[in-house]
Parts: C-alpha cells; structure tokens; sequence
C-alpha cells in the first residue's frame, strides 16, 4: 500500500506545483514608468496600452505612466503623434522607461506651410520635410549641406570648399537669368545669409516646392525653405545637451601634374617643336622637384561645442544655446579661417487665458579670413600652373620668383603668405509675436520680425614683388576698411478662422497683410603707404592717402514690399481637399504703373484610400492624389533701375585738368514689370505593406515668363563707366519640367534592430523658350584671356550652355590638315575642329552647342540601422548629365600641365585625343569640347557609427543620455571628371560650371559625444 501512496504523493505535489507555478506566472502586476523624446524631454500624453486589450494609461506632464493589472508575458505599446510606435515586452520588468523616436513619415506629423500648419495627410503641395535627426547625423557646419541628397527636386551645390563659403540651393531647377535663391525662414524670420544660423539649432525643415509657396508672395518664386529652430515644452523639467565634436579635413584629391623631370622633357619638346632652343639641356638633375599642391593643401582642425537648454512651466517654455566653431582651411590653414560663435533663445508665454506671447532671437558673430579661390590667379590655380623647377624659396631664404611663366602665375606660397583678407560679421535675428484666441474659432495674430547686421572688412595688399610683369605685383601697399550696416524689418499681421461643420464639413480661413523694409548702409575707405608694410600697422588712421569708395554716391539702398494675402482651405471628410490662395505684392522695385501685381493658386486633394470602395488591406495602407497650379512673383533685382539716378562716376576735363565728378549711373526703364513663374504639380503620397514602405511622386513644370534680365547693349551708352550698368529689362522665358520620386523604408525587426533607407531621385529638363533682344540670346561666363564668353542663354537650349567648338580629332599628318583645308595654319598634332557651318574655314561662326552645365538627373541614398546601443548611417548623393569647363590650365610655354599630356600626339597614330606640345602659334587654346568634361559624380557624403551607452550606467552617473560617435563627411566622390571638385560650381545662371580651379570641398573625419542630462 505504501507504494501506491508514494506515487500518488507524487502526482499531487506535481500538480501543486504547476498550480502554483501557473498562478505566479498569471500573477497580474503594475508596471511604471517615464516616456521621453530622442533629447530626454518627457512627454505628457503617451497612450500606453497592454497589446490586444484595453487596458492602459497616458502618461501625465511628466511624462510618467502607471499601468495596472498587466501580466509579465503581456506587451505594452507607447503611441504618441508624429513619433513611432513602439512595443516593449514586459518580462521580469516593473519599471519601463521608453525613449520614442520623432517620425516624420507619419501622416499625422504636423508640418509647417506658412502662416498655418497642417498634417501631412492634409497637405495638398509639394512639401519635404528634413528632421533634426538628419541633421545631427550630418554635422553641417552650413544649413544648406543638410539639404543634399535629402529633399528629391532640391539640388545644392558649393561654391568653395573653402571655411564659411555658402552653397547654392536651387529648387526645381534654374527659373531665371536673375536670382534664383529660395527664401528662407527661421521660425519665420527672413533670413538671407545662413552662416549665422547653427545647424544643431535646428528642430526640422520644411521645403515648399510648388505654388502653395505663394503664401509668401513676391520672393517664394524659387521656393521656400522653412526652418524652425528647437523649443521647450509646457510643464517640462530643465534639461540639459551637450554636442561637441572635433576632428580634421584633408583634400580629397590632388590633380596629377608632371613631376620636374617630366615637365622638363616635355617642355624641351614643346621648345624643339617650335624651333627654339632646349630650356632644360640636361634633365638628369631634375628631380621629382616641388609638388606645389603639396606646399599650399594643409591638414586641418575643426572642432564644435554646443549646450543647450530647454524646459517649461505651468503657462510658459523656454529653449535656449550657445555654440562655438572654427574651422581652418585646407588651402593655407589659419589664412582660411572661419570662426562662429551663435546664442539663441526662444520663449513662449501664456499672458493670458486666450493671450500667449512668443519670441526667437538669435545672435551670432563671425570671423572669416579667405584666400583667392575659384579666379585667374588663385591659389590653386597657381598651384597646377608653377613649374615643379621652381623651389618654394631661393638659397636667401626668400620666395622663389616665378619668371618666365606668364603675367598671372606667381608663387602660391608668396601669395598666401602676402594675402590678408578679413571679414567680420555681427548679426541679431529676433521675432516677437502676440497670439489671441477668442470665440472658440478666430485667431488673431501680429509678428514683428527683424534683422540687424554689421559687417566690417579689412584688407591689406602689401607692397610685394611675386616677378617681372606680374599682374599681381603691388608696388604701393593699401589697406581698404569696409563696414556695411544692413538691416529689415517685417511685420505679418493676419486673422484665421478654424471650425466644423456638421463633423464633415472643415473649413479654414487666413486673411493678413505684411509689410516688409530693408535698406542698408556703406562706407569704404582705401589708404595708401602704410609702415613697415606690415599688417600689423594696417588701419586707415596710419595711411598717408585715404580715398572715399563711395564719393559719388550709391552707399545706401532701401527698399519696401507692400502685401495682402488670403488663404481658404477646406476638406470634406478629410477625403476631398482643397486650398486657394490670391496675393497682393507691391515692391518698389518697380514703377508706378508696374508696381502691384496679383498671384492666385490653388491646390487640391483626394485620399483615395478614404474611400469604402477601396480596399486598405496590409498592403495599400494609405493613397492621396494633389495636384496644383499658380502663379508667382518675382521682384529680384537692384533697387530703383525704374529711374535715373546720378550714383555713377564722370570724368571730365576742366582748365585742361582730368577731374571725377558725378554722373548717371545704371541706365533706367521705367517699363519693367514683375517676373511671373506659372507653377504646375500632380502626384501622390502612399503607404503600402503596414506603412513600411512610403512613397512620394511629384510630376512638376515651371514656366518663368517676362525674365528680368541685364540687357545687353552698345558700350556707346556709357554703361563700362564706375557705377553704371546696362538696363534691366523683361525679355525672356524658361521652362523647367521634371518628374520627383521618393520611397522610404522603416521596420523595426525586434527590440535589438531596425532598419531603415531611402531612395529619391530627380529628373529635371531645363529649356530657354524665348530671349528678348536683338541678338536672340544672352552671353555669359569667361573662359582662357581674351576670349568670347563660353556660355549663353538662348531659345531652344538650357540656360547656360556652352557655346564653343566642336573637335573631331587631331590632325595625324599634313595630308589630313590639307584634306581638311578649313584649318589653314593648322599642323599634325593639332585639335581638328568642325566646320559647322561649312563655308570652308573656322571661325567663330563655327561654335554650337557643347555641353549643358545643369545635371538631368541627381539622386540621395540614405541608409540607416541600429543594433542594441550601436546606431549606423550613411548618405551618398549622386548627380548626373551635367558638363563642367576645365579653366584652370594657364595656355603659357613654361607652365605644368595634367599628367594626360604624357600621352600627347607624339606622331601619326600615337593618339586622337591630346594635342601636341608646342611653343609654336597654335589654335589649341581655343574653346573648345576639348575642355568640357562630364561631370557626373557619385559621392558618399557621410558615414557615422555610433554607441549610447545603456541606461544601466547613464542612470548610475545620473544622465539621461551619453552618445559617443565617429563620422566622415565627404568621404570619397566616384567621377571621371579630372578637377578638384565635380560638385562645385559658382551658381551663375549663365557662367556657372567653369572650373578655375575650385577650392575642393574637404573630406572631415569627426569624432563627437551627444550628451543629455
């Protein structure tokens, strides 16, 4: 019996023990806990909900939850709008602290489209949006570099890699012969110099890209980039971050060039050819000799600090920084500086119940020393141009004189050396702003916005001697101080009316004025023969001779814009949406009769997926149709070129004495009339496959009619005179069309990685329709000494290209050269050019189309991971179709040249492609295909890798956040182009895309820390 007794014994301690076990484990518990943002602010308003029930809570103004009666196999999941949703297994844990992400492809992320906001699933134009995570994964030092790659139909090119230099942002292409900049807002200040602004000050920024941009009137023509700096919240407590990161930039490349052994052969054959007499009899001794680019390109530090901080009470919220840059040069170190120093602070105040007060101020102070880039004569240009024969300095110690090398090539040590070129800027951008709320659905609104500026110059040009017949040589030292005033206010008043009809019916209403000045103030001075020829004494007060700059006038400008504007949208169901816009500029750009003008647009919308008889399955989540159209304004031009004004400089002769005096300056017409941009734009937005994947498409055609452009005309009127210019004139029409595409991808596989990427590409077609003159286009551009401008702008091709000779070859022999018979003085080796318009000779009848400065295609690739603590990004942006001029190669029989002429024509059939070398007369300098070049690049623009320490040790040191990390920017560029840079490029309309030598945009390797507490 005992047996039995035991087994059954053992049977019931088994079953005690599951009920047991299976009762601790149903065992219901509290889980609590604090959600915050990436930047460790709480956030008041979280629904957290136990998956698959409805059981849970929203977490308070601290951003702390309680959940009760939840099992430990149970899941919670954190919701909040415009942030990602996420999951958290329970587990052993009682207390979850969750960090949410901003997401800014949710359709119910609010975005800004001016004087209002709106959710994506509201908007009816074409808006992009760029988050602060995206910036911070960049580390810009300018606002414009976060935009590349980022935002499909928005293409940025620089200028100069150079420390400070700004970029060109050109939205859907090149509208005009004139200014195509976009307008710019910082939280809703017009802000034209982006220097000032600190890229980690950024909260997000939105591009308005079709006529919905109209909102904004007479200067939203280009676009508009909308960019809202980073705020508090209500109820928040004080929290503090610290970005910092250091790091160094080298030169992407060097171009090859002859070492002094090569360049001695081939001079000696040049000199052969041309029946001279050898210049390097024995070239034995010669060497490697002195790589000028080596001498001049410098490894070089840059390093930022930034603290903020933010938080907020019962009826207020505060956010404010401080920040400091510098950044040398690549090209001469500390004698290419850029120095910035930004503070910021923003406010907002409940006054009253319906009463709240908001401020945003910034102010920031920069310095910058630059070197000449991007000219004949520059640095860099002097760097491939020296003879590699030449040693950086004589036996004495001193510069190496660069004789015999032509009238522009110096030593580009001496010329660093010999530069001193400052500039300082101090600038306070502030908007205050009052907004009152009654009857439920009125609001009335009135913001007072202003920009005050000084910037002060100083350079001094020592007395120096660089060799016999230099342009560049000083032999009397100066020194030029410059300080400019410029300041502008605006003042948008407005009312909006918001309310719901019968919960379908949604209808808001804007109707506002605003006003807007800005007007400026200079003052230049120029001394001579200053002590000691030393910078350290160069200031006007120790000048012996002092001249005005600006004797005859034109050291003041004020101009005013005068404007209404309304705003009606309205959305049935939240399906079926429309918005129109009409507004009123007046701009005294323009005369009497021309000066108001009247913009309309409308847009509108349809979400497909709304409808019942669409089925929203796990694959088609979300569908939106918009389309718009309207017309823009555009008044970019200088002030008062509607009249005569006596701003120029005469010279006259008096008792036989040459005497300066005043005289008419920029010929006037009063007939000038706004330039007009007629805006079309369809496409759709869509979510497929549980809103993994988002797609957007935009089919765009921009049409500027009545361009305002420099006319061309007879030097006879005076307009080569100081202070004159040719008039401006309506003449002109371009048409930009294109297709935009956009597909992100985002999931989260499991609590340890997520994954996500983006793909947007651009098409874009740039034609000039008419140009107004007599000649039937519009030159522009310089290319080599004394010859005509490569580019044009004329009907039937983009704006801007280039206008040269056509080669077909090189001449193998004299027969070929006889056959040819258009070429009369050519000779074997010679470039063969065609005859166009085949009346048997080559002249400058014979130029046509050689290559289109604007690219057909870009594209941004952006991918991005996090593993555990681990975090990932990269960003590579290509451009594609686009031609550049190579100019930097100084035609001169002592100068380097490109390593490609190692495989010059040496006789028949040794090559078709490099002429051969020769001090002999030559048409091989001419402007030719010869030096255009493709100049499409591929270019991985960052890469970052970073690690957050776990909230195990951030709680123990008592932070809520430590983030160390290192990047590179601009990390290697895939092109077949041969100069510095494909991607520069100084942004003229006509002229742009010719390469004198741009001073590259540097590779950066950075190591960072992200610190919040």
């Amino acid at each position: 019996m005992r047996e039995p007794n035991k087994k059954l014994m053992k049977i019931i301690n088994f079953l005690i023990a599951v009920f047991l076990g299976t009762t601790f484990y149903a065992q219901e518990i509290q889980v609590t806990g604090k959600v915050t943002d990436a930047s460790g602010m709480a956030l008041p308003g979280v629904n957290v909900i136990v998956k698959g029930t409805n059981n849970g809570s929203v977490t308070d103004f601290d951003g702390n939850y309680t959940v009760n009666n939840v099992q430990s196999s149970s899941v919670l999941v954190f919701s909040y709008v415009g942030f990602t949703t996420k999951e958290v297994v329970i587990g052993n844990n009682r207390q979850i602290n969750v960090t949410l992400e901003e997401d800014f492809e949710s359709l119910e992320q609010v975005v800004v489209i001016g004087y209002g906001t709106q959710t994506k699933k509201e908007i009816t134009g074409a808006v992009s949006v760029v988050g602060a995570d995206d910036i911070t994964d960049l580390n810009p030092v300018r606002v414009e570099q976060a935009l590349q790659g980022q935002v499909a139909g928005v293409n940025v090119t620089s200028t100069s890699g150079s420390p400070g230099s700004a970029s060109n942002i050109r939205i859907r292409g090149i509208s005009t012969n004139g200014d195509s900049r976009p307008l710019i807002l910082v939280d809703g200040n017009v802000i034209e110099d982006l220097s000032t602004v600190n890229p980690n000050d950024i909260e997000s920024i939105n591009i308005l890209k079709d006529a919905t941009a109209g909102i904004y009137g007479v200067r939203a023509a280009n676009g508009v980039i909308l960019i809202t700096t980073k705020s508090g919240r209500k109820n928040q407590d004080m929290t503090f971050e610290l970005n910092t990161y250091s790091g160094f930039q080298t030169t992407t490349r060097e171009i090859p060039v002859l070492n002094a052994t090569e360049y001695g052969l081939i001079i000696n054959e040049a000199y052969a050819s041309g029946g001279e007499q050898l210049p390097f009899p024995d070239v034995s001794g010669l060497g490697e000799g002195t790589d000028w680019q080596d001498e001049v390109f410098k490894v070089a530090p840059i390093s930022e600090v930034n603290f903020s901080v933010k938080g907020g009470g019962e009826k207020f919220s505060y956010s404010s920084s401080v920040a400091y840059l510098n950044q040398d040069g690549i090209v001469g170190g500390s004698k290419s500086n850029f120095d910035r120093f930004t503070g910021r602070i923003n406010y907002t105040l409940e006054i009253g119940e319906n009463l709240k007060f908001s401020t945003a101020n910034i102010w920031t102070k920069t310095s910058r020393k630059t070197l000449p880039e991007n000219v004949l004569g520059s640095v860099l240009f002097n760097a491939l141009n020296m003879a590699p024969t030449f040693t950086v300095r004589d036996e004495n110690g001193d510069f190496t004189l660069a004789e015999g090398l032509g009238n522009e090539v110096i030593n580009p040590v001496a010329q660093v050396a010999n530069t001193f070129n400052d500039t300082w800027v101090d600038k306070i951008a502030a908007t205050f702003g009052l907004e009152y709320n009654f009857w439920d659905v009125f609001t009335a609104e009135s913001r007072f916005q202003f920009n005050y500026s000084e910037v002060e110059s100083k350079f001094f040009s020592p007395e120096v001697f660089y060799g016999a017949g230099k342009v560049f040589n000083v032999d009397r030292n100066s020194i030029t101080e410059s300080k400019n005033i410029f300041r502008d206010f605006t003042w948008d008043s407005f009312f909006k009316y918001e309310n719901t009809f019968g919960d379908d019916h949604n209808l808001k209403a804007l109707l506002g004025m605003s006003v807007f000045r800005t007007s400026g103030d200079f003052s230049s001075f120029t001394g001579f023969d200053i002590a000691g020829n030393s910078y350290a004494n160069a200031s006007i007060a120790n000048a012996s001779d002092v001249v005005d700059n600006f004797q005859n006038g034109g050291d003041s400008f004020d101009t005013r814009l005068l404007s209404y504007f309304t705003r009606v949208q309205y959305d049935y169901q939240g399906k079926y949406l429309f918005s129109a816009i009409v507004r009123r500029d007046g701009s005294t750009a323009f005369g009497p009769k021309n000066r108001f003008g009247y913009f309309p647009s409308a847009s509108a919308g349809w979400v497909i997926s709304d409808e019942s008889f669409v089925n929203t399955g796990k694959f088609l989540n979300f569908l939106k149709l918009r389309g718009s159209y309207g017309i823009i304004g555009n008044d970019r031009i200088p002030a008062y070129r509607y009249v005569s004004l006596l701003n120029g400089e005469g010279a006259y002769v008096i008792d036989d004495e040459l005497r300066f005096g005043t005289a008419i300056g920029a010929l006037s017409n009063p007939e000038i009339r706004w330039e007009k941009q007629k805006t079309l734009d369809i496409g759709f937005d869509a979510r497929i496959i549980n809103d993994q994947f988002d797609i957007t498409f935009d089919y765009f055609k921009k049409r500027t009619e009545d361009l305002l452009v420099i006319a061309p005309v007879s030097g006879i009127l005076g307009v080569g005179a100081p202070g004159s210019s040719p008039p401006v004139i309506n003449a002109g029409i371009v048409e930009n069309t294109g297709f935009e595409f956009r597909i992100a991808y985002n999931k989260r596989f499991s609590d340890n990685f997520s994954f996500n990427a983006s793909y947007n590409f651009t098409t874009l077609d740039n034609e000039v329709i008419f140009v107004d003159n007599d000649n039937g286009f519009i030159p522009g551009g310089s290319f080599g000494v004394g010859q005509d401008p490569p580019s044009r702008m004329e009907a039937g091709k983009p704006i801007g290209y280039f206008y040269g000779l056509q080669t077909n070859g090189i001449f193998q022999n004299q027969a070929e050269v006889e056959a040819h018979g258009a070429q009369p003085n050519a000779a074997p080796g010679d470039l063969r050019y065609v005859d166009i318009d085949g009346n048997g000779i080559i002249d400058s009848n014979d130029r046509t189309d050689i290559g289109n400065p604007i690219p057909e295609f870009t594209m941004g690739l952006n991918i991005g991971f996090n593993w555990k603590n681990f975090d990932f990004t990269s960003y590579s942006f290509a451009s594609l179709g686009n031609d550049i001029v190579r100019n930097y190669e100084r035609n001169q029989p002592l100068v380097n040249r490109r390593i490609g002429f190692l495989d010059r024509w040496t006789g028949p059939g040794s090559t078709n492609e490099f002429p051969r070398v020769t001090t002999a007369a030559n048409t091989n300098n001419l402007f030719s295909d010869f030096y255009v070049e493709d100049g499409s690049f591929l270019r991985i623009q960052n890469v970052q890798l970073g690690y957050s320490l776990s909230e195990r040790f951030t709680e123990a040191m008592g932070i809520d956040k430590l983030r160390i990390y290192f990047s590179v920017n601009n990390l290697y560029t895939f092109t077949e182009y041969s100069g510095y840079d494909p991607s520069a490029s100084s942004g003229a309309p006509i002229g742009g895309g010719i390469d004198q030598g741009f001073y590259p945009v540097p590779r950066t390797y950075l190591a960072g820390v992200n610190l919040k507490f």
